[in-house]
């Protein structure tokens, strides 16, 4: 028995007990991952097929660890120009091992709802004497800070981080990798956001030096 599976934003053949490699997940080492999407199942006599996805199907897998894939080269050249630019990439990869392929029966997890609050009664109105409206204030502008300064961070997701009201290096700090994860998920690629909040406490601290001998050694955002 065999299934196709979308895992990570890639589409794998998978059968019971084989190893994958998937973008990297963020899932932690040893515990348990199901994937949901899938979109053909052949269990050696009938073949489904999903429209796009086959309801109650899932494949469970296990994570076995993180780790990075080859050096891949990426250079750059314009003919008469001078421009030449050479870069290297390890992507970030995750090793999962297919326990079961579920054809029936799987739920899809679903975020709770908020509870709604019960509506409360209204007090009776109270004469209240006329106050004189006080003069608006002023907006006070919050400047954005270059986010693209944290390795890792593109323009992309700069404006997406933006967006979410994430748009200093202070509220960068003070987030969550798993939280900014969850924010950039539509952002195409793979990004890892574990080092993303240290470095921005740096930058807020104005240890640009340190920094800057940090990011050195990373890649793509990832030590």
């Amino acid at each position: 028995m065999y299934a196709i599976v979308e895992m990570a934003g890639q589409q794998f053949k998978v059968a019971k007990d084989q190893k994958v490699y998937v973008h990297r997940l963020q899932t932690e080492e040893g515990k348990k991952v199901t994937f949901d999407n899938v979109l053909l199942l052949d269990d050696g006599k009938n073949v489904t097929v999903g429209a796009p996805a086959i309801d109650g199907a899932a494949v469970e897998a296990k994570v076995i660890k993180h780790l990075r894939g080859d050096k891949v080269i990426v250079f750059h050249k314009k003919r008469r120009k001078g421009y030449r630019k050479k870069n290297g990439h390890r992507q970030s990869l995750t090793e999962i091992v297919i326990e079961s392929i579920v054809a029936k029966g799987a739920k899809k997890t679903k975020a709770a709802e908020p509870k709604k609050a019960a509506p409360k009664k209204e007090a009776a109105p109270k004469a209240v004497a006329p106050k004189k409206e006080a003069a608006p204030k002023k907006a006070v502008a919050t400047k954005a800070d270059d986010l693209k300064k944290v390795e890792g961070i593109g323009p992309k997701i700069a404006e997406t981080l933006i967006a979410a009201g994430i748009s200093t290096f202070a509220e960068l700090a003070k987030a969550k990798p798993a939280k900014i994860a969850e924010i950039i998920a539509d952002v195409r690629g793979n990004h890892v956001t574990d080092t993303w909040p240290a470095q921005a406490k740096l930058a807020t601290d104005g240890k640009w030096d340190e920094l800057k001998k940090w990011q050195d050694e990373l890649d793509g955002g990832k030590a």
